[in-house]
């Protein structure tokens, strides 16, 4: 069964230029709750400065209507966030770390091995609090300052993760240039050391190629997507980034497939209705 993880009210809203008004988020992410997704990356827990979009995490996760069976995750970076994530009932809770020194510093003014240091008390401290932590891999095929990844790479990190003890590896296209067959590469040498149940892939579409490599994914085992309802998103930190794929298309893909994915496109469109103004540009269904 393929489990979507979306990605808009976090991913997609931290790129957004405009202040978006709390209560559009809570409405936002309300209306992504009534359409089946199964998990709902709702807020980041890091410093208001970084990200000024997210200030608002607290409140968000205090007003949303929670519905039974759907996960609320977080995106943490420390210990202080893993504080205010547990403080706010998250779920679930994400750490992140890059395949490239050069983006990890300019994302997170961190070493690969700095970040792990940082976000090790955040994996230990979910897992006394009895909550699943996922860790996200970006530019794992491809940096925006140092070009391509070498796959080795990328699976050394996420290896890494996965001895840490996340529950979950999430690995990034962050720029979307990868193609199908980079995808392959990967994860014909990425699933001799990460179990195939607890790899996600996320996938911009920088490109239009990450509907493909959704499918090249899923053709080598993955079945757990990150995607962004309405393609909304892209990285404050990686230069000419689109958005991530988006939701509407993932489902559209894996239909054509034959493959069921639970999710009503319906609510989805009714989902794109409610943050849309706020944005000021259109969203792709």
């Amino acid at each position: 069964m393929i489990r979507l993880v979306e990605m808009a009210a976090r991913d997609g809203l931290q790129n957004e230029a405009r202040p978006v008004p709390t209560e559009v988020k809570v409405a936002f992410v309300d209306a992504l709750s009534s359409s089946g997704l199964p998990e709902i990356e709702v807020s980041s827990f890091v410093a208001p400065r970084a990200v000024p979009q997210l200030a608002d995490a607290e409140v968000v996760f205090a007003a949303i209507r929670r519905v039974p069976g759907v996960v609320y995750s977080a995106l943490v970076p420390n210990e202080r966030g893993l504080e205010r994530a547990l403080g706010a009932r998250a779920d679930k809770v994400a750490v992140f770390t890059a395949a490239s020194e050069t983006f990890n510093r300019r994302n997170i003014n961190a070493s690969i091995d700095e970040s792990f240091e940082r976000f090790r008390p955040v994996v230990e401290g979910a897992r006394r609090a009895g909550i699943p932590v996922r860790g996200y891999v970006s530019t794992a095929f491809f940096c925006p300052y140092e070009g391509k990844v070498a796959p080795a790479v990328a699976v050394a990190v996420a290896r890494r993760l996965v001895d840490l003890g996340v529950d979950e590896v999430s690995i990034g296209d962050t720029i979307g240039r990868a193609a199908s067959t980079d995808v392959e590469a990967l994860l014909d040498l990425l699933l001799h050391s990460v179990p195939v149940a607890r790899l996600a892939m996320h996938f911009h579409d920088t490109y239009g190629r990450a509907v493909a490599n959704v499918m090249a994914a899923w053709r080598r085992g993955v079945a757990i997507f990150d995607a962004s309802t309405g393609g909304i998103g892209g990285c404050p930190y990686a230069p000419g980034a689109s958005g991530n794929v988006s939701t509407e298309a993932v489902i559209g893909a894996f239909g054509a497939a034959g493959e069921a994915v639970g999710v009503d496109l319906a609510a989805l469109a009714r989902a794109r209705g409610v943050i849309a103004a706020s944005l000021g540009h259109p969203l792709r269904a």
